[in-house]
């Protein structure tokens, strides 16, 4: 599994990158990837997202520079922002039983670890309704993905020190009957990013029985620039 640590990026650019990795990975020209980012505070909206979700005016939104971005994962609404550990795996999903089910489910399995694990919180999966992990009622791990011919795309947002004000903005995921929270509220302080981080990519690694190779940001860049 190669990861790279992109940092703090625009969301912008990242989506490009993860498009460039997923044409590749249709052409087995690299390995299944994980793309580990913060973004700047950004609002994503799926392929079933509904402006109405969006709580606050578009004057708002442009006098802080957040801006939309309707994609085509699966989904409603998603912020993104600093203090949020977002993961996009580009993974073909040949080699784990072309189950799309089974895929989220490893995905949600990686956070319902780590917080057990390290934390000793009980977190769990909606298994009738919604997608991603939570904690009692409230969302600690958002995930929404696209596949095409079997290889993913996007993926999920974890929660460590993020400004839970900033989902007042929207009904996040469309869901209006559950809350929000995040590591830090959950244990009652700030944490370390970038222990919790690592954390993430080997409890992901662990999970999908991958090995570890981190690239670097120009490593990545001969990878997408190669062989055009």
């Amino acid at each position: 599994m190669n990861v790279v640590n992109l940092g703090l990026l625009d969301y912008e650019k990242a989506l490009s990158i993860q498009e460039k990795l997923n044409k590749k990975r249709i052409e087995n020209a690299i390995e299944d990837t994980l793309l580990i980012v913060e973004h700047p505070p950004v609002l994503t909206l799926g392929r079933k997202g509904e402006y109405s979700n969006i709580l606050i005016n578009k004057d708002f939104l442009k006098k802080n520079g957040i801006d939309i971005y309707e994609i085509n994962r699966g989904g409603d609404v998603t912020y993104h922002g600093p203090g949020q550990i977002v993961g996009y795996p580009i993974i073909d999903l040949q080699n784990y039983g072309k189950d799309l089910k089974k895929y989220v489910e490893m995905v949600e399995e990686v956070f319902i670890s780590l917080l057990k694990s390290r934390f000793n919180i009980n977190a769990h999966r909606e298994e009738k309704k919604y997608t991603g992990v939570w904690v009692d009622d409230e969302k600690i791990t958002a995930i929404g993905i696209a596949v095409r011919k079997w290889v993913s795309m996007h993926g999920f947002a974890f929660n460590v020190n993020t400004n839970l004000d900033h989902f007042r903005w929207i009904n996040p995921c469309g869901i209006t009957d559950k809350g929000v929270t995040s590591l830090k509220k959950l244990t009652g302080g700030e944490q370390d990013y970038h222990d919790i981080t690592e954390l993430v990519i080997n409890t992901f690694c662990n999970v999908f029985q991958s090995e570890r190779k981190d690239l670097k940001v120009s490593e990545l860049e001969e990878l997408l620039n190669g062989n055009e």
